[in-house]
C-alpha cells in the first residue's frame, strides 16, 4: 500500500478565478458526501491526470478521527492509481513547517477529508497551508473535497449553525427566518458561490435557500451524496449516482414577521453527465 502517514523529505458555480483575470490552471473536484464508488475515485483519478512522479496529500484536519480518514480514502485511492499518498495532518502548532508547506505545494492532488468544516478552516485560514492549497490549484493541481470538505471549498462557507431560537445542531434548517444561517470565511477556492453537501438525501432546501438570501447573486449549489462537481474555470460538470441541485436568481426578496419573502427563484436539479456554466 503506497500510503504514506507524515511528510515527505523533498521539499459555477463558481468563481475560480484567482486575480486579475487568470484562470487557475487546476480543478474541483467536490463531493457531497457519504459513499464514494470506484467509478467516482476514478473519475476524481482522471481529472487530476497523475504521472507516475506525481503525488497525492490527503488533509484530515475535518475530521475528529484524521488517521482514520486517511486511511480510508487513501485505501480507496490506491486501487485506482499507483501513486504515493501521503497524510499531513496539520495542527495549529505545525501550520508553518516549510517541508510539509512544501509538498503540499508540490502535490497534484489534493484531499480534503470529511468532518467539520470549521474544525479546519480554525486550523488553516490565513496560513501558509492555506496559501499551499492555492498555488497548487493556481498551478495545475485538482483539489477534492468531500462532505465538510466540499462545504469549506466556498468563501462563503455554511457552517451548518442556526443564529435565531434553538440553535442545537440539527441535519437540515426547520425555518426560512431572517438572519437565521451562519456563514464564515471558508477556503475561498470558489469565490462566488456557496456550496452545500449530502443535500438531497438530508433536505437541505431551507438551508441553502437561507444562504441564497443572505447572498442573492451567489449561485447556490448542493450536492447530493455518492455525487460530484467537476469545477475548470467556469465549466462544471456533474458525476456520480444522485444529483445536484442549483438555485439562482431570487426576486422580490422581502420580510415580514421575521420571515423570508422570495417572489420566484431559479432552480435546476442535474445529473451525471450534465454541465452547466458559471459566469
Amino acid at each position: 500500500m503506497k500510503m504514506k502517514s507524515l511528510l515527505f523529505s523533498g521539499g459555477f458555480l463558481l468563481n475560480s478565478i484567482i486575480a486579475f483575470g487568470q484562470l487557475a490552471k487546476g480543478n474541483l473536484f467536490i463531493m457531497g458526501g457519504g459513499y464514494r464508488s470506484p467509478e467516482l475515485i476514478q473519475s476524481l483519478i482522471n481529472t487530476a491526470k497523475l504521472s507516475k512522479n506525481d503525488y497525492i496529500v490527503v488533509l484530515p484536519m475535518s475530521s475528529a478521527e484524521p488517521d482514520s480518514s486517511y486511511y480510508y480514502i487513501a485505501k480507496q485511492l490506491e486501487k485506482a492509481c499507483n501513486n504515493i499518498i501521503a497524510n499531513l495532518n496539520f495542527t495549529k502548532e505545525n501550520v508553518t513547517d516549510i517541508k510539509w508547506v512544501d509538498s503540499l505545494k508540490k502535490a497534484r492532488l489534493i484531499f480534503i477529508t470529511g468532518g467539520d468544516q470549521n474544525r479546519f478552516m480554525n486550523i488553516v485560514l490565513h496560513t501558509p497551508v492555506y496559501d499551499a492549497i492555492h498555488f497548487a490549484y493556481k498551478n495545475g493541481a485538482t483539489i477534492a473535497g468531500t462532505s465538510a470538505g466540499a462545504a469549506l471549498m466556498s468563501k462563503q462557507m455554511i457552517t451548518g449553525n442556526e443564529l435565531i431560537g434553538d440553535t442545537a445542531y440539527h441535519e437540515t434548517f426547520r425555518k426560512l427566518q431572517q438572519g437565521n444561517i451562519e456563514l464564515q470565511e471558508g477556503l475561498g477556492l470558489i469565490d462566488s458561490a456557496i456550496i452545500d453537501q449530502h443535500f438531497v438525501v438530508r433536505s437541505r432546501y431551507n438551508r441553502l435557500l437561507s444562504a441564497l438570501v443572505k447572498f442573492p447573486t451567489y449561485p447556490c449549489i448542493g450536492i447530493d451524496e455518492a455525487t460530484a462537481v467537476i469545477v475548470h474555470g467556469n465549466n462544471v460538470i456533474v458525476a456520480g449516482e444522485s444529483q445536484v441541485v442549483v438555485i439562482t436568481k431570487p426576486k422580490n426578496i422581502t420580510v415580514k414577521n421575521g420571515l423570508i419573502k422570495v417572489k420566484d427563484v431559479n432552480f435546476s436539479i442535474y445529473t451525471a453527465g450534465d454541465s452547466f456554466k458559471l459566469k
